[in-house]
């Protein structure tokens, strides 16, 4: 995404009643990949001029966002030179450097003073150069362009827990946990600082202990069979479906026995395991599931949302998931009274508490941002719907390519956009050395061939599906600001073979 910040003559040609060359070539450059600012140190000069009637009022710009406002940092006016001839066009330019990715002012003031040396500035006939030579890159996952898009209330949201000074359990965290209960469905939300310590306090909250097993996928994060084995029980593992990747019921029931304390059904990329046959089976035999939400968040599954299908369920707010902090962030949800009152005890270091827990908050700066993004989450999710569908009839008629599977009972968030081929390594080469296209490929070694799992005696060819699927699943870009043209490169790309 190309920055363009708009100096004081270029935005009164824009609000001009007289039709001008600066909204010629505003029009054009919006066809553009480009993202327009207006600095707020100008407003009150641009307020003067613009009491006059030969112009529209500023609102006429920053309406649908087309352009947004660029804050002033205090500290930038300290960092202007003393015999600088001209300290507001310079403060703009040290405000256009915090912007990520590339940026430029435009201006018509063949003098303008720019201080910071990252910062170019020109008239129209220079952004048109400067976007010649610009290219916007493939990413993987896209978290600049969200910043930009939601950069005025991330500021409102960063500068309100300033005032306060609660940093730690501040109101935006109980704010958070209400607003995400009632998104989800549950009774309870209790966040913490990761996924990882919403998944270990879930196991200690049904008390699992040395001598129980639990079952999980080993299609899988290192983490999930981490914390079952750091609490002294061990990881028994299942097969995943062929077509969603998730765990497989039917291998259930090979592998309970008295010893099994839980099942933990993690969802993969983007939609949920078939909760009714698992909750099916665990309740014959008095076990517990825990569902991990951390790639489904916002998922439906027979209607019911993602976070709300097994007796706890956790989440992750990683900056690459669906629903992401700026910095690591978890959550417990349950709908069980006194589950959530252990989980609360164990979430917490408190007097008079009766269980031994961990300390592990959500800091009140990374609860303010969720409830920024939490507000655009829908139509980001509609956004990652979208994209999903361009890609499957794009790749539909491409036989060496299986486009992601969802099941009819399921709707999917597309966390990642997961094809499998044969020759995903030559693939996952050919994009990036051809036209820089970049691609991830997670669970390449399953959890049962992992080394720190050896003690476990699992052997190559237990688990065919997992085996084939590690071998195969590549992950291509997907975000909700991807580019229908990014997406058309990259499918030709896939489709001239490889």
């Amino acid at each position: 995404m190309l920055n363009i910040v708009l100096d004081n003559e270029i935005v009164l040609g824009l609000l001009s009643k007289s039709s001008n060359d600066t909204q010629h070539c505003f029009v054009r450059l919006q066809k553009s990949p480009i993202r327009f600012w207006l600095p707020c140190c100008l407003l009150s000069f641009l307020e003067t001029q613009l009491r006059s009637a030969n112009y529209h009022p500023l609102t006429h710009l920053l309406h649908n966002q087309e352009v947004e406002l660029l804050s002033s940092l205090a500290a930038h006016w300290h960092e202007i030179p003393a015999n600088c001839t001209n300290k507001t066009q310079a403060l703009m330019s040290l405000d256009a450097a915090i912007l990520p990715g590339a940026t430029i002012i435009w201006t018509a003031d063949p003098n303008f003073v720019s201080i910071h040396p990252d910062i170019e500035w020109g008239d129209h006939e220079f952004v048109y150069s400067m976007l010649a030579q610009y290219e916007d890159e493939p990413l993987l996952v896209d978290l600049v362009s969200q910043q930009l898009q939601l950069r005025p209330s991330l500021e409102k949201h960063i500068f309100n827990v300033f005032k306060h000074g609660q940093y730690l359990a501040g109101k935006e965290v109980k704010q958070l946990e209400q607003e995400l209960s009632a998104y989800v469905g549950a009774s309870h939300c209790v966040t913490t600082a990761n996924s990882t310590d919403a998944l270990l306090i879930a196991l200690m909250a049904i008390e699992v202990q040395a001598g129980n097993e639990v079952i999980i996928s080993p299609f899988n994060t290192m983490a999930t069979a981490e914390m079952v084995a750091l609490l002294g029980a061990k990881p028994v593992f299942v097969d995943i479906d062929p077509d969603t990747y998730n765990l497989n019921p039917q291998q259930l029931e090979a592998v309970i026995n008295h010893k099994t304390k839980a099942i933990i059904a993690s969802n993969l990329y983007g939609q949920c395991a078939d909760f009714n046959s698992i909750n099916d089976i665990a309740k014959q035999h008095g076990l517990v599931v825990i569902e991990d939400a951390t790639q489904s968040f916002g998922a439906t599954y027979h209607g019911l949302k993602s976070g709300q299908l097994a007796t706890i369920s956790y989440t992750s707010f990683a900056p690459f998931q669906t629903l992401g902090t700026y910095g690591e962030g978890g959550a417990c949800f349950t709908n069980d009274d006194p589950l959530a009152a252990r989980i609360q005890q164990l979430q917490q270091h408190q007097e008079n508490n009766t269980l031994i827990g961990i300390n592990s908050h959500l800091n009140t700066l990374q609860a303010s941002l969720l409830l920024a993004k939490l507000a655009v989450f829908p139509t980001e999710l509609e956004n990652r719907l979208k994209i999903a569908q361009t890609y499957n009839q794009l790749l539909a008629e491409v036989s060496s390519v299986k486009i992601p599977q969802i099941a009819s009972y399921n709707t999917s968030v597309y966390t990642h956009y997961t094809i499998a081929v044969t020759n995903r390594k030559r693939l996952q080469q050919k994009l990036q050395q051809r036209d820089n296209i970049p691609s991830a490929m997670y669970y390449s070694t399953p959890l049962h061939l992992q080394p720190v799992f050896a003690y476990l005696r699992y052997q190559l060819g237990f688990f065919p599906v997992t085996e084939q699927a590690s071998q195969q699943v590549l992950n291509l870009p997907m975000h909700p600001y991807l580019l229908e043209e990014m997406q058309t490169q990259i499918v030709t790309l896939i489709k001239s073979g490889w």
